[in-house]
């Protein structure tokens, strides 16, 4: 058996993820209890309320914090990975199972990372939507067109921003320009266009003031050595060794996460086995939609904890 976890991103959170956690495995309750941060991390994420949680300044902290408690109560039972990779802020996530940062850095890093995010679009007014069953190279021919129809305008944004399975892909930019390229692409064949509720156009060139900035923060920071391979969102692979980390966690918040592509690798490398950490089942979901004959678990909770130990041992 070879194990890989992936670890959820944003927009998967929701109001009270890791209470019963949190009450049930004290290292998970030291993760929340020494996270400096300039709000209530606890608060935000046991009581909510679902508005704040679900703004990325507040939800990238959470998130990291919640994957950083899990890894640990799945280290203390033995449980690690063979290959790692996260879906967009997960990708930080995985890089703190993999030893290359500790579990106050991650943190203070994405607390630094999701203001970062806010702050390059305020006042622009973007949207993302998920593309249904439609092709790679059709989608990003109709964001192009649509692009251009817009070119004389100050916004005029339409990129890819997932590819996440076979049949899904998510476009984000400028609002008005990712409609219009929805209108597009359901001329042109696709089967569903679905708004998705996040707070940014992420993973676009409108993303490049953040990555400009986590490029400078980063100079700052001590990176470990990777302690298994995690597998990067911009590239679908492991780390080129032209590359390094700092400049792949640069390019990411600003290029196309190719997350398909990542769980073919993985799969590719002999994993048969994944493993889910966060909050709801997306990412499962996404691996079904890939290829439905690996097995996959989530732990979200106690319960799904328990289901995990119960499987492997």
């Amino acid at each position: 058996m070879k194990i890989g976890f992936l670890y959820a991103g944003q927009g998967a959170q929701h109001v009270g993820m890791g209470k019963d956690l949190y009450e049930a495995y004290p290292e998970f309750a030291e993760v929340f209890d020494n996270a400096k941060l300039d709000f209530d991390l606890k608060q935000v994420c046991f009581e909510g309320p679902i508005e704040t949680l679900s703004q990325t300044k507040y939800t990238q902290p959470c998130m990291v914090a919640f994957a950083v408690g899990m890894t640990k109560i799945l280290a203390n039972k033995g449980i690690r990975p063979d290959y790692s990779a996260g879906l967009s802020l997960g990708e930080y996530s995985a890089l703190y199972g993999a030893g290359v940062f500790n579990e106050t850095q991650v943190i203070d890093l994405v607390a630094f990372r999701g203001k970062a995010m806010a702050e390059a679009v305020t006042g622009r007014e973007t949207g993302m939507i998920a593309v249904m069953q439609l092709d790679r190279e059709t989608i990003k021919a109709c964001c192009k067109k649509a692009e251009e129809e817009f070119a004389g305008e100050e916004f005029h944004v339409a990129e890819v921003a997932n590819y996440n399975t076979p049949v899904q892909v998510t476009v984000s930019g400028d609002k008005k320009v990712i409609d219009r390229a929805g209108e597009l692409m359901l001329e042109a064949g696709a089967k569903r266009i679905v708004p998705v509720a996040v707070s940014g156009p992420f993973h676009t060139s409108l993303m490049k003031p953040a990555g400009d900035k986590l490029k400078e923060r980063f100079m700052l920071e001590h990176f470990g050595d990777m302690q298994y391979p995690v597998i990067f969102n911009a590239t679908g692979k492991e780390l080129a060794s032209d590359m390094n980390i700092p400049k792949m966690l640069e390019l990411q918040v600003q290029s196309s996460v190719y997350f398909e592509d990542t769980i073919k690798y993985m799969m590719e490398q002999g994993v048969d086995t994944f493993v889910e950490i966060g909050p709801g089942k997306t990412l499962s979901g996404f691996v079904k939609k890939i290829n439905k004959d690996y097995t996959t678990y989530n732990v979200e909770d106690c319960a799904g904890v328990d289901a995990l130990l119960a499987a492997l041992n």
